[in-house]
Formats: structure tokens, C-alpha cells, sequence
């Protein structure tokens, strides 16, 4: 399996979201996805405010645990 960029997925979360920390670990996109969408909807958008970040540093932390497994 290829390295993963940390630098990458910061930059494909803080961008996309959920869908940029696709890059990173799909399972957590797919769930921070259907999340962001049900937080989304009962907040009328502001919960984005706190599934933003948590993609954000998701994506960080499996792109680093991705490339411990790889090494």
C-alpha cells in the first residue's frame, strides 16, 4: 500500500470535508459523511461547524496511522 500524505489529507479535509478525508481512511469519510448529513439537517448547517474539524484531524491522524502500518 502507498504512503499517505499528512500534508495531503489536511489539505483534502479543510477543503472537502468528509469527502476529503476519503483519502485518508474511507470508512471514516463514508461516517463523518451520513454524520454530517443528519447533524446537518437538525442544525440547519451550524453542526458542520463541529464535523468539519474532527475530518480534518481524522484524516491526519489516518494518514500518519497509515503510514506506521506501511513502514
Amino acid at each position: 500500500e502507498k504512503q499517505k500524505s499528512a500534508g495531503l489529507a489536511f489539505l483534502l479535509a479543510f477543503l472537502f470535508g468528509p469527502l476529503g478525508l476519503l483519502y485518508a481512511s474511507v470508512t471514516g469519510g463514508i461516517v463523518m459523511f451520513i454524520l454530517g448529513v443528519i447533524v446537518g439537517i437538525f442544525t440547519l448547517g451550524f453542526g458542520f461547524l463541529f464535523i468539519w474539524p474532527i475530518c480534518i484531524i481524522w484524516a491526519v491522524v489516518a494518514a500518519n496511522n497509515a503510514n506506521k502500518v506501511v513502514q
